[in-house]
């Protein structure tokens, strides 16, 4: 339990609240992470750290256009991927363990895990009622043989789901035996002002969650110091969704390596201190108008993943 009261919300700094200060600026964190990486070389240059857990590299269907079953494990087999991530949509091939089951089976690939439907655009995919849709997806996972579902933080306006989240999650985790990682998001801001939409809020950090998943991209949208917080969460971290940001209002999804967060850092830290989650590439390449550039996208980014692994030598 969080042991938080909606008396006490407003009386404390939010995370929102502190993302929105100098200190976690993007360019405030681009200089300390300059100065962290000259005191240690560590991680500036790998030093070839191998985990000694397996640390598998998936590729999510959100980077793969289009979203299907299909061509999201056609394009992870072709470019050595260790694995996908399904992301739950209106597209019934991926409500379909079946479907995803004979894919697996085809390419030799597993379903590492799947993304909720919990999107804003998302709100009646499987099910209207918020839990429900949970459960339905946590037993999609069992039946596709995933062992992690992500889902990002409800919306406030979602009544008893978002009231009893928290505590929910964790009932629903041990009734149905999937691992379910609560992913950070980013404050909503109109203009200089932000907008509270999450609830209990956009970053887990602060909740008492079993599992978390972290994103690069909106951890650079809302001004987060990702090695930081990846330290801090590293025992309770399932899946990193690997992909990059400038520090733009922007959710870009960049590919890892072209934006201004320190993800090579933060994958070296991880095999250094023996993590055993996944990571997911989850770049945006839906304006791509061709697919050998989308390929080039994606190979880039799993080869960034294998370098900063070290698991180049090893695969």
């Amino acid at each position: 339990m969080s042991g938080k009261s909606e008396d006490s919300e407003t009386d404390r700094p939010t995370p929102a609240r502190r993302a929105l200060t100098a200190k976690n600026s993007a360019k405030a964190n681009s200089r300390r992470h300059r100065e962290y990486f000259a005191a240690n070389p560590v991680y500036e240059h790998g030093a070839g750290h191998v985990s000694d857990h397996e640390i598998r590299i998936g590729l999510s269907s959100s980077s793969v256009s289009p979203m299907t079953v299909e061509e999201t494990f056609d394009t992870a087999a072709r470019l050595g991927y260790d694995g996908v991530e399904i992301m739950v949509t209106n597209n019934r091939g991926t409500q379909d363990a079946e479907l995803m089951r004979a894919e697996s089976q085809r390419t030799g690939l597993p379903v590492m895990s799947l993304h909720a439907p919990t999107l804003l655009l998302m709100p009646r995919v499987m099910h209207r009622d918020h839990w429900e849709k949970l459960r339905l997806t946590c037993e999609l996972a069992a039946r596709a043989g995933a062992r992690t579902v992500v889902l990002h933080p409800p919306f406030r306006w979602q009544g008893d789901y978002a009231r009893d989240f928290v505590p929910g999650v964790r009932r629903m985790a041990a009734e149905t035996g999937i691992a379910l990682a609560v992913e950070n998001m980013y404050p909503w801001r109109a203009g200089v002002r932000e907008i509270l939409v999450y609830q209990p809020d956009w970053n887990p950090l602060d909740e008492d969650y079993d599992a978390m998943t972290f994103d690069f991209s909106h951890a650079a949208t809302a001004g987060m110091n990702a090695l930081e917080t990846v330290a801090e969460i590293r025992d309770r971290l399932a899946v990193v969704h690997l992909t990059d940001g400038s520090g733009s209002l922007k959710d870009e999804h960049l590919v890892p390596g072209r934006g201004r967060m320190p993800v090579a850092e933060t994958l070296q830290h991880l095999a250094k201190h023996n993590w055993a989650g996944d990571v997911v590439v989850e770049v945006n390449t839906r304006l791509v108008a061709k697919k050998a550039t989308r390929d080039a996208m994606l190979a880039e980014s799993l080869a960034f993943a294998r370098r900063h692994l070290g698991l180049t030598a090893a695969r």
